[in-house]
């Protein structure tokens, strides 16, 4: 079982995962496409958005361009954060 930190958003009729990860996921395409190919299977149906903060909590979001622009206007206090358990 690993654990994961993120949050499922319905907004404008658009369903998306965030995942919180490591900054060196978000750094290499490689990396970032492989975990959320992963994480696919667990958010199914879903476009996922990885996001990564750096030293000073500036968050950096992966993904669709159209999520990811929304979610640089949304404050991290306001998204509903949990921890999901995948087995």
């Amino acid at each position: 079982m690993i654990t994961v930190h993120g949050a499922v958003i319905i907004e404008q009729n658009v369903t998306f995962a965030i995942i919180i990860v490591k900054p060196f996921v978000t750094q290499y395409t490689a990396r970032a496409t492989t975990f959320r190919r992963q994480m696919m299977h667990f958010f199914p149906n879903m476009p996922i958005i990885l996001m990564s903060q750096d030293t000073d909590g500036t968050p950096h979001y992966y993904g669709r361009k159209d999520i990811v622009d929304f979610l640089k206007t949304v404050p991290l206090d306001k998204i509903p954060w949990k921890e999901y358990h995948i087995y």
